[in-house]
């Protein structure tokens, strides 16, 4: 595993669109249907990482937390499934079947929409206001496997409770850190 960070795009980029498989409904689905009221946050996640496993549940809780409060969260797995088959869509659903995990976990197959989010590692977040802008992109939180450091999110859900609230958001982020995307 290759620890790799987040390339962290320019604040107030726009959302690229896409339109992925849902693996859990098995019909594909754009941003544009799945965008919330006051935000979108967009996760770039994939099955067998272990920064992704760290932090999935409080994670998962935290998604379910921002969902009715207008803040939308939406996963996508873009590895290379030949040569990381457990990354597969079939695993994709077991693994949203293991952790109850209630928001769409997209596959990217051509790793274009990662392309085009310019997206490096896994988990790699993206928080989109409710005109599609940037404003924030980072680390979940300061904890990392085997570091001892709790879990809490709170980088991340300052900025999502932040966005809820209409206060500013910090321009002072960190870079996640994860395994990188396996590119084809």
């Amino acid at each position: 595993m290759a620890l790799t960070p987040s390339t962290m795009l320019p604040l107030q980029h726009m959302a690229p669109d896409f339109n992925l498989l849902d693996v859990m409904h098995q019909e594909n689905i754009s941003l544009t249907e799945l965008k919330g009221t006051k935000g979108t946050l967009v996760v770039f996640m994939c099955n067998h990482c272990p920064f992704v496993i760290h932090l999935l549940e409080h994670f998962n809780r935290l998604a379910d937390e921002l969902k009715p409060q207008g803040i939308a969260t939406i996963a996508i797995s873009s590895n290379d499934i030949e040569n990381y088959p457990q990354d597969g869509p079939q695993q994709m659903v077991a693994l949203c079947k293991e952790y109850g995990i209630s928001f769409p976990y997209l596959y990217d197959p051509t790793q274009e929409v990662a392309k085009a989010y310019d997206a490096a590692c896994t988990p790699d977040f993206y928080l989109f206001d409710d005109e599609s802008k940037l404003v924030y992109r980072g680390r979940y939180d300061a904890s990392r496997p085997q570091s001892g450091t709790p879990i809490t999110g709170e980088d991340l859900k300052n900025a999502a409770l932040n966005l809820i609230h209409k206060k500013p958001i910090s321009e002072d982020q960190f870079p996640s850190m994860g395994c990188n995307i396996k590119r084809k």
